[in-house]
């Protein structure tokens, strides 16, 4: 199971070798792929996007699952960022894959490294 962060479909919509390799490695398994309801937000919010890239994105994003928002996944959420000083978005994104028993998939494993019982998967 993997959860996608924004970064890695934002580069594999940008066609960069690293992300399709890995992307497509895991859209060829029969595992569950999930976003955060938050990476939809991050996704159509970009500036300048044209109706290409919307359609390119809802593509995309009607192959996964969307994982909303709600109560269980805010406080882990909160917790994460309390701890781990990252972004509300980023803590959302963290907390969606800890809470789906999934490996987040990104480009930023920086941020996300230090963080306890998350799994994660570098493109």
């Amino acid at each position: 199971m993997y959860t996608l962060d924004t970064n890695a479909i934002v580069y594999y919509l940008k066609d960069d070798t690293d992300a399709v390799a890995v992307l497509r490695g895991v859209f060829a398994q029969s595992s569950p792929v999930y976003v955060s309801a938050v990476t939809e937000l991050e996704l159509f919010a970009f500036a300048n996007l044209s109706s290409d890239d919307e359609s390119m994105i809802e593509d995309l994003l009607a192959t996964i699952s969307i994982i909303p928002l709600d109560s269980r996944i805010a406080r882990l959420a909160a917790l994460v960022r309390r701890h781990y000083r990252l972004k509300v978005p980023d803590s959302v994104i963290a907390a969606t894959a800890m809470f789906m028993g999934s490996t987040l998939v990104t480009r930023n494993t920086r941020d996300f490294r230090k963080i306890a019982n998350l799994a994660i998967r570098k493109i």
